[in-house]
């Protein structure tokens, strides 16, 4: 086994799930991830937790959800109550194929979605984890040879994230100071309030509320967006190729949509629920270990240099004890990527906090 990947699994347990003797650790492990599975269940026996391993596989969903009558039953109790009892829930994806769910209708998968968002707040109760094993797909749908893509899913990963986390900060502060964020470039002038929210800083740990690795975002919770935003980073939703999407927001909400490519997986986003038409998150990356597009959303929406939004829910932590109901709910949390790295300004309260890509304090 490459060292890195037992070096991937210690830092998933000791960093960022902070697993300690004892605790309930359920894993769900990809079909691709069978190596990262040992290593992370070696660390975790390690520590003397108690282990539950799933089977995640997007080709075993996709025959159940295409053989369902889509009548599905609400809230499994068996299945949710396996989160319930978790301290952890650790997701280590990394499929065969990323389009294997593609053919899955919409209408069946919107329901099957929304059939399980008890299942789903449950899992997201928990110290949960989600990270990606390098794999032979995932290099190919990223244009790499499978050596390459290794090399940068572990620059991403295996890095110093305490240092990570100080710039960051600076970042979080500013935006927890601010009313209002704008968004402009080309084809983009959105704005949108922030005020009464809590951002997090986002470094691989849910000691930071943070549930991927890799990270390195700060991210809050927007509400009253105005305006137009093009988002210019290509990415997969739901196993459909989706370039150059367009959304023009009044009232908080989408009211038109357009995309060069796959504009029926941003339709069937949108009409999911009420939700769906608002934006549940506003996220800067910040990772400038992540040095190019994958498309892959665990790291494009980090990288250095981009701005995503999410139409769908919203993260509770993003907002103050007490206020947690305020949350955006929606059985869907799709977020979509601007590069900001030429022609384009983030403004804080109409100051000038990001200037092509380059932040106030950096040189």
């Amino acid at each position: 086994m490459d060292d890195r990947v037992r070096e991937h699994a210690e830092v998933l347990v000791e960093w960022s799930a902070r697993i300690e003797r004892g605790d309930d650790v359920v894993v769900s492990v990809a079909e691709g991830a069978h190596d990262l599975g040992v290593a992370v269940a070696e660390a975790l026996g390690e520590r003397g937790a108690n282990v539950v391993t799933l089977y995640g596989s997007d080709e075993v969903s996709r025959a159940y959800l295409n053989a369902h009558d889509g009548d599905f039953d609400e809230s499994p109790e068996y299945e949710r109550a396996l989160f319930e009892n978790a301290d952890s829930v650790l997701r280590l994806g990394g499929g065969r194929n990323t389009a294997a769910d593609a053919d899955v209708p919409s209408e069946r998968r919107q329901a099957y979605s929304k059939a399980r968002e008890d299942v789903r707040e449950a899992r997201m109760a928990t110290d949960w984890v989600s990270t990606v094993h390098p794999t032979r797909s995932l290099a190919q749908q990223a244009g790499m040879s499978y050596e390459e893509y290794e090399d940068f899913v572990y620059d991403a990963v295996l890095r110093d994230w305490s240092e990570l986390a100080e710039r960051m900060a600076k970042v979080k502060d500013r935006l927890d100071e601010t009313d209002e964020v704008r968004l402009v470039k080309e084809d983009t002038d959105l704005t949108m309030r922030v005020d009464g929210r809590v951002s997090v800083n986002s470094c691989a740990s849910v000691a930071y509320d943070s549930h991927n690795l890799p990270s390195g975002e700060v991210f809050t919770a927007p509400y009253a967006t105005e305006g137009e935003v093009f988002f210019d980073v290509p990415m997969t939703i739901n196993g459909r190729r989706v370039r150059d999407v367009r959304l023009t927001f009044e009232g908080g909400e989408v009211v038109d949509w357009s995309a060069a490519q796959g504009e029926a997986a941003i339709t069937e986003t949108v009409e999911t629920d009420d939700g769906a038409k608002r934006l549940g998150e506003l996220g800067i990356g910040m990772n400038r270990g992540i040095d190019r597009f994958t498309d892959s959303i665990l790291f494009d929406e980090k990288m250095g240099d981009t701005v995503h939004l999410a139409l769908g829910r919203a993260y509770t932590s993003n907002f103050p004890e007490g206020s947690e109901g305020e949350a955006n709910d929606s059985a869907v949390h799709v977020d979509m990527i601007t590069d900001m790295s030429e022609d384009s300004r983030m403004l804080f309260d109409g100051d000038v906090v990001q200037e092509d890509g380059k932040f106030w304090f950096e040189e």
